[in-house]
């Protein structure tokens, strides 16, 4: 099969490898697309550089990137009884930037109300919009919202799951984005070249924080006696730490008083896989996709991802 397999920090190559078979519990899925995300181009620059301590100090341990995938069953191995080969499927896992994956738990029937290019969208982005909002967020129906960044795949992702989960939701993009977040249930949006959300006056339960650029005392000011500050994202041009850095300094200036800032990695998992299903085909979430390239072209796919400015996901078809 082909899979596309870096050949060092910053360069792609697409090659023929042996295609992988399903072992026990497991599921070999033939992939009609995949999608980009913050932790592949992270894999693939080699940044920031604090990280290649794990990843590598001259040249990646791992020459395999990708994690969203989106096809059918090929094969299934023993133990696997509510999936069957012909069986169309989204989920996560690694390696999937080729054209057969092996995926563990985080495998699930795709929406019916999707394609499988746009089911390759929702994963990993969605997981992280729902873990963070639910579990890390502690959202309740009838709180309210701000998503600071709300653009590219998380920040659509967490726009929908916050009306979905039954909040009042504020957004915060820049002027290009502005109509798409309203599109996706923001009550209202601040475009930040123009107005600053912390002297809106406004108050907010939980702040999604997906953006990475602003003070503790910012986020502060617009939080509740006891609201919570999501970490997610960050800046990307940092390159010794990247957002590593934005969320340590968060995190220690939060110990002090009421409001907290916690930060999490999103864990896959089939159960919110059939979750984030359920709120597609219900028709109260949906991904969007800015740009789709094919395989041969991953390389030039993930050169804008270290800009940090998307505006929807980027998906790879095979």
């Amino acid at each position: 099969m082909r899979a596309a397999l870096l050949a060092g920090y910053g360069s792609l190559v697409i090659s023929e490898v042996h295609r992988p078979e399903p072992g026990d519990g497991q599921v070999l899925v033939r992939v009609r697309a995949a999608s980009l995300n913050a932790v592949d181009w992270y894999g693939f620059s080699g940044r920031p550089y604090a990280a290649r301590v794990i990843m590598g100090l001259r040249a990646p341990k791992s020459r395999e990137l990708g994690s969203d995938f989106a096809g059918i069953v090929e094969a299934v191995g023993a133990g696997v009884d509510d999936l069957a080969p012909g069986d169309e499927v989204y989920g996560c896992d690694s390696a999937a930037f080729a054209e057969y994956v092996v995926a563990d738990d985080a495998v699930d029937r795709k929406p019916v109300a999707l394609s499988l290019t746009d089911a390759a969208a929702v994963p990993l982005a969605g997981l992280t919009a729902l873990q963070g909002l639910r579990d890390h967020g502690s959202l309740e129906p009838g709180q309210r919202v701000l998503v600071n960044g709300a653009s590219g795949g998380v920040g659509t992702f967490a726009v929908q799951v916050a009306r979905a989960l039954g909040a009042d939701v504020d957004a915060v993009c820049s002027t290009r984005n502005v109509a798409q977040a309203r599109e996706l249930g923001a009550d209202r949006v601040f475009d930040y070249t123009r107005e600053d959300f912390a002297r809106s006056g406004g108050r907010y339960d939980v702040l999604f924080d997906n953006a990475g650029n602003r003070s503790w005392a910012s986020m502060r000011r617009v939080l509740e006696p006891h609201g919570t500050v999501v970490l997610v994202g960050g800046q990307r041009n940092k390159r010794v730490l990247g957002p590593l850095g934005h969320i340590a300094r968060i995190k220690l200036a939060s110990k002090l008083g009421s409001r907290r800032a916690v930060f999490f990695i999103a864990k896959p998992n089939r159960t919110d896989l059939a979750t984030l299903r359920r709120l597609i085909d219900e028709g109260q979430l949906k991904p969007v996709v800015e740009q789709c390239y094919e395989l041969a072209q991953i390389a030039e796919a993930m050169g804008p991802m270290g800009e940090g400015h998307a505006r929807a996901k980027t998906v790879v078809t095979m």
